[in-house]
């Protein structure tokens, strides 16, 4: 049996604005990442993917704030350590992260090879090797990444867009980290340097210098091809979880099968579903809805009593499936297998227009 590699429970953290007010983008999250696993995180933008994901290194600084739970790495509980020792004991080596915006995360007046040595002094290990040891650490690296030597004396502006998140990414796990965090690492990238990308995570994980990861995007399908477990975010709480083919083939929870009949999927089995929006927009965090946060938005809400008054537990699905609604697995199956029916009749129904 695999062990746990990082072990979140009860995780609340917020933001503070100027006005003095709370906004609560992470609440009450808890999950487990084995050691050797991988695991997705799915949701619209502003769902608070991307702040637990700066939860989970529990390192806080304005205006997020921490107010709850437990962050185990490894069996290193990281929530009671001070920032310094977090930041020199931690991050890097325990838990690394690449930032959402990597192509941007370069300072462009500096050549690579300084941001290794940076990166190396600021933990504590550039003590102890010399400027040829670290060049040849970098090397290797940068080399498993498809990055030639030549890229370590160049600035962030000579490199393309594919390089510039590769290079990110060797810099991020230049320290082999037992827990890698990747936010949206292929978002601002065409679809070849998104397969390359992806690929070399992968490898990563394949060959050890990664021990796990946590996968962040707001496209649900991408996951299947990377993670082995989904997790779907919504409004600050997790709404679904299950394995990478569970969430993508056969969603519950009503927002999870939203995003999947968002998204043009090109999996075999998925392509002939009717694309079809979401309506409205996520809850303002401010001033949290009492009961589902979906309610507003959901087309089940009449079916749902009481589901926008009282709060909403995750249902059990079977082993290591869950569900965050109101309504039984058995009627929401029954619900969604007839509405795909119909949207399936209303789409062949529809005379096709001939193009010249």
């Amino acid at each position: 049996m695999a062990s746990t590699m990082l072990e979140v429970k009860n995780l609340t953290t917020y933001y503070k604005t100027r006005m003095n007010e709370e906004v609560c983008s992470v609440d009450n999250v808890s999950f487990n990442l084995e050691d050797g696993k991988s695991l997705g995180i799915a949701g619209e933008s502003g769902c608070g993917k991307s702040t637990l994901a700066m939860s989970v290194m529990g390192y806080y600084f304005p205006p997020l704030n921490y107010k709850s739970g437990s962050i185990v790495i490894d069996g290193k509980e990281v929530t009671t350590l001070d920032p310094d020792t977090i930041r020199r004991t931690v991050l890097g080596t325990d838990i690394a992260y690449i930032p959402q915006a990597a192509m941007n995360a370069l300072n462009p007046t500096r050549k690579i090879i300084r941001f290794v040595e940076d990166v190396l002094q600021a933990h504590g290990h550039a003590a102890d090797m010399d400027k040829k040891q670290i060049r040849a650490l970098a090397e290797e690296r940068f080399n498993i990444l498809n990055l030639p030597p030549k890229v370590l004396d160049q600035y962030a502006v000579e490199l393309s867009g594919g390089m510039k998140q590769r290079t990110v990414i060797a810099i991020s796990t230049i320290l082999s980290p037992k827990v890698l965090i990747a936010d949206e690492p292929s978002s601002a990238l065409d679809v070849s340097s998104q397969k390359i990308v992806i690929k070399l995570l992968r490898d990563l994980m394949e060959k050890g210098f990664v021990r796990s990861m946590l996968f962040i995007t707001h496209e649900l399908p991408l996951l299947f091809n990377v993670t082995d477990d989904i997790m779907v975010m919504y409004a600050g709480e997790i709404v679904e979880r299950g394995s990478a083919k569970e969430m993508v083939f056969d969603p519950i929870m009503p927002y999870s099968k939203g995003l999947m009949n968002s998204i043009i999927v090109p999996e075999a089995g998925t392509r002939g579903h009717v694309l079809q929006a979401i309506p409205g927009s996520p809850p303002n965090l401010k001033k949290r809805p009492a009961g589902c946060r979906f309610s507003e938005r959901c087309f089940l809400l009449k079916q749902c009593q009481g589901a926008s008054e009282s709060s909403v537990d995750e249902q059990a699905a079977g082993p290591g499936r869950s569900y965050r609604c109101k309504l039984s697995e058995s009627a929401l199956r029954a619900i969604h297998k007839e509405r795909d029916a119909k949207l399936e009749a209303k789409s062949e129904a529809k005379p096709v227009e001939e193009t010249v």
